[in-house]
């Protein structure tokens, strides 16, 4: 099996409820934070014009499904690790896993799905199979 990509994050206090205690809602955004680093450490840049690409065509992956798991809580000022990796890799798709923990503990565990697309600015995103490029990177980390 091959190793995750890890990242860490700090628990801020903007993330967290009146008790001091992580917002669900913070989770889905941490993943989306945890995943552009990972596409930036496969040197993958998310949104970006492709050289000679008509009318500023780029490529970008938006999720189509996102899920998250809650085991135990997360408090400010606490520094969660984070695990990704490929869970399914699909033509035009693919499922990251994300886990959570901090010391050790298990904090929580999330899926997202994303779509392959070209965006141009005047028409609408269309689905396209992932470069092949971009699918040996994602390789290194499917599960």
């Amino acid at each position: 099996m091959a190793e995750p990509f890890r990242t860490t994050r700090l628990v801020e206090f903007h993330d967290t409820d009146m008790a001091g205690i992580m917002h669900f809602a913070a989770y889905y955004l941490y993943m989306g934070s945890a995943e552009h680093e990972f596409f930036r450490s496969l040197g993958i840049r998310l949104c970006s014009r492709e050289p000679g690409s008509e009318g500023g065509m780029s490529l970008t992956f938006p999720r189509v499904s996102a899920r998250c798991d809650f085991k135990s809580p997360a408090r400010c000022e606490q520094v969660l690790d984070i695990a990704i990796s490929v869970a399914r890799l699909g033509n035009k798709s693919v499922t990251f896993t994300f886990e959570f923990t901090h010391d050790g503990r298990a904090v929580a565990s999330g899926e997202m799905t994303s779509v392959c697309c070209h965006v141009h600015p005047s028409k609408p995103l269309k689905s396209v199979p992932i470069p092949a490029d971009i699918v040996e990177k994602f390789q290194l980390f499917l599960a």
